[in-house]
């Protein structure tokens, strides 16, 4: 069993720049690929980052490539999210989650998530 917590979500202007961050504890937190996820009112949630367990292998949604960085701390069993450039369709409930399989981008192969940190982006 693994435990995740998000926190650092806000509200911010566009442009902006915030991070979030997961905390994690139970089974072992470097074992795990990590991801982020946000789903936005009235929409399905959608991947937007994943780091493998190692944290040398990443990869984005289109969406948010080159505005926001993935990133963990194993010694420290916390998950990053550093977002910039923000806009206001980023507006949304950020989720961190757990898997087994390396790097995936879909939500069902996430076996552990957290409950989620609301990030607004005004206009």
């Amino acid at each position: 069993q693994v435990q995740l917590v998000e926190s650092g979500g806000g509200l911010v202007q566009a442009g902006g720049s915030l991070r979030l961050s997961c905390a994690a504890s139970g089974r072992t937190f470097s074992r795990y690929t990590m991801g982020w996820f946000r789903q936005a009112p009235g929409k399905e949630r959608e991947f937007v980052a994943a780091i493998s367990w190692s944290g040398r292998n990443t990869d984005y949604a289109d969406a948010v490539r080159g505005r926001f960085t993935i990133s963990r701390d194993n010694a420290k069993t916390t998950l990053y999210l550093q977002m910039t450039s923000l806009k206001p369709e980023d507006t949304a409930v950020y989720f961190c989650a757990a898997s087994t399989i390396f790097l995936s981008r879909r939500d069902n192969s996430y076996d552990y998530w957290g409950q989620g940190t609301q990030v607004t982006v005004s206009s």
